[in-house]
């Protein structure tokens, strides 16, 4: 039986945001997304320690903290460090690769240009995630 997820999206291209509710509802998956445009609005929303997502899908290229600097708040909190993050991005800059596992991350997905396969991917993604034994908060 595969788990519904929490997911929270840190994205701040309303476009990517649209494009990633569009596949959770063209696969009519349960999973609920909350949104953050920002790391300091994520930071915001995963103080309510009661109500912490299952995983966090991450761009690494935001204003205010990027994806690297929030990589690093998050794994200093004892609370927030075990919430599986995955890089979700255009960005196949080796160094931001080597760094972000560097820090701790669970996965880090390139995001395809063609649609179809941004589908595939997030597709696999969330069943992977959906059938792992998960920390609830």
């Amino acid at each position: 039986m595969n788990n519904t997820l929490k997911v929270l999206l840190i994205e701040d291209d309303a476009i990517e945001v649209m494009k990633l509710n569009r596949v959770i509802s063209t696969l009519k998956l349960d999973h609920q997304i909350i949104e953050a445009n920002n790391g300091e609005d994520a930071l915001e929303i995963l103080q309510q320690k009661d109500a912490l997502p299952d995983i966090i899908l991450l761009d690494l290229n935001m204003p205010k903290i990027n994806g690297i600097e929030f990589l690093g708040i998050l794994k200093n909190d004892d609370t927030l460090k075990y919430i599986p993050t995955i890089i979700l991005t255009t960005s196949n800059n080796q160094k931001d690769l080597l760094e972000c596992y560097k820090i701790g991350v669970a996965g880090y997905v390139l995001k395809p240009l063609k649609y179809e396969d941004y589908v595939s991917k997030i597709e696999s993604l969330l069943a992977y995630w959906s059938i792992n034994e998960l920390i609830k908060g």
